[in-house]
């Protein structure tokens, strides 16, 4: 196993013995850059999102398993005419057969049909009716979570922060907003079309009409490709939050970490705690053996959570401390695997080869 995380001074890998018990840590790679997203190519090229507050964004590929990287010459952007500005970082990416997709800062969609080489925009979704009720969260003003069928690569969903989630069904021509049943305290209206907070969104690898959403006000689940959500944050200690995960094996597995509140930001009462739930939702757990349990003012952030695809699936997550956590049992135990990396940005877990 092998997994990437991505942190604000570069990416490192970690190596396990097989066992999902002891890692080694090599790295840093794509030094000094924030590393915010990692993803495989069907093909096997692992690709980086990042940025830096001077070099600007850049996509970095490896053919070599994370080995070595390098950069791409093309960086998606916005038309210089139309006012949004030049792009602050590369938040997200997605393969699909020989398409990449990349979500950016300031919010827009790309994607490229030849490797990264070039990138053309999603006006479906960038130039969307709706696009005046978008605004910059605390975060970012970007987006993510993009995910395509793999079995019908015409169905896309994708989340901007802020602004809602949004749905195609025609390959990315056009774009239907995917927000119905989903609270928006934060604004006049809170039950709005567009205009959310989401945080993150996870569609399940065997049932992609499942999905998962972690937004400003609670977490939700989709069983229609995101047409319609149902709210499951009962039995959760808050409904603020970034990290979410499924089990691959599952489409009833979750994994959800809370926080206390949009202003404190830090695990309720001082505890990190993860919580699962095995039926979609309905009732939540705390599988929390072995993580710190006092005075705990960490941050998980949206993209610093996975999952393997073993049995017991492994679950993996990192904070703004710099401390990695590594479960192997499906949360029923945890280990620190590493505790003074960088602020912890993405993980991504992969099989190593």
């Amino acid at each position: 196993m092998m997994l990437l995380v991505g942190t604000a001074k570069g990416l490192f890998r970690l190596i396990d013995d097989d066992a999902r018990q002891s890692w080694r840590i090599e790295g840093p790679y794509i030094e000094g850059y924030s590393v915010l997203h990692t993803t495989a190519a069907p093909d096997g090229t692992l690709y980086a999102a990042t940025a830096h507050k001077i070099w600007g964004a850049h996509i970095y590929a490896s053919r070599d398993n994370g080995a070595s990287w390098t950069t791409l010459d093309a960086v998606p952007q916005h038309p210089p005419d139309s006012g949004r500005g030049t792009t602050k970082s590369i938040w997200y990416l997605a393969a699909s057969n020989d398409v990449l997709f990349a979500g950016i800062d300031p919010a827009g969609l790309f994607r490229s049909d030849d490797k990264g080489r070039s990138w053309q925009a999603v006006a479906g979704l960038n130039d969307h009716p709706t696009r005046s009720t978008w605004e910059p969260s605390r975060g970012c003003f970007a987006v993510h979570s993009i995910y395509v069928d793999a079995s019908r690569p015409e169905h896309i969903v994708a989340a901007v922060s802020a602004g809602g989630v949004y749905r195609s069904d025609d390959g990315g021509m056009l774009w239907h907003p995917a927000n119905q049943g989903v609270r928006a305290e934060n604004l006049p209206d809170p039950n709005p079309e567009t205009g959310h907070n989401v945080h993150r969104v996870v569609s399940h690898p065997r049932m992609p009409e499942r999905l998962y959403r972690q937004c400003y006000n609670g977490t939700y689940r989709s069983d229609d490709r995101g047409r319609s959500w149902i709210e499951i944050t009962d039995g959760l200690p808050s409904d603020f939050g970034y990290a979410i995960a499924v089990d691959p094996n599952d489409p009833d597995t979750i994994f959800q970490i809370p926080e206390s509140s949009s202003h404190l930001r830090a695990p309720v009462d001082g505890k990190l705690r993860v919580y699962c739930s095995r039926d979609a939702g309905s009732t939540w757990q705390s599988v929390s053996e072995g993580l710190p349990d006092a005075h705990v003012y960490v941050t998980v952030l949206r993209e610093a959570i996975d999952t393997d695809a073993r049995t017991p699936c492994g679950v993996y997550f990192g904070t703004s401390g710099g401390q990695l956590f590594a479960s192997a049992d499906a949360g029923g135990s945890w280990r620190q695997v590493a505790g003074y990396l960088p602020r912890v940005l993405s993980v991504r877990a992969l099989e190593s080869s």
